[in-house]
């Protein structure tokens, strides 16, 4: 069965910063891409960064470039999310997706549940 589980979200004050962490399981991690997606209150889901299946190789959406950095271990099936510098419009459920990266085209193969992240003013 294949897994991907988000952890690491909550409740964060403007400037602050967070972790999230997706643990994989149910497929061969090191062989896909990995992409985190948020989705904030009443907005479609929003690509926010993806890495390559070595790691080698990331991308940013320009609202989060500068304050996210995407990482993985390939040991550890896990693929991080390390926030900085949130702003209220930060705030969103926040998704892992495994899959591909092409060209700027994020693809998704599976999905996590999602974990929720608040910034407050």
């Amino acid at each position: 069965e294949v897994q991907l589980v988000e952890s690491g979200g909550g409740l964060v004050q403007v400037g602050g910063s967070l972790r999230l962490s997706c643990a994989a399981s149910g497929f061969t991690f090191r062989n896909y891409d990995m992409s985190w997606v948020r989705q904030a209150p009443g907005k479609g889901p929003e690509w926010v960064s993806s890495i390559n299946s070595g790691g080698g190789s990331t991308y940013y959406a320009d609202s989060v470039k500068g304050r996210f950095t995407i990482s993985r271990d390939n040991a550890k099936n896990s693929v991080y999310l390390q926030m900085n510098s949130l702003k209220p419009e930060d705030t969103a459920v926040y998704y892992c997706a495994a899959g591909s990266y092409r060209l700027g085209s994020p693809q998704y193969d599976y999905w996590g549940q999602g974990t929720q992240v608040t910034v407050s003013s």
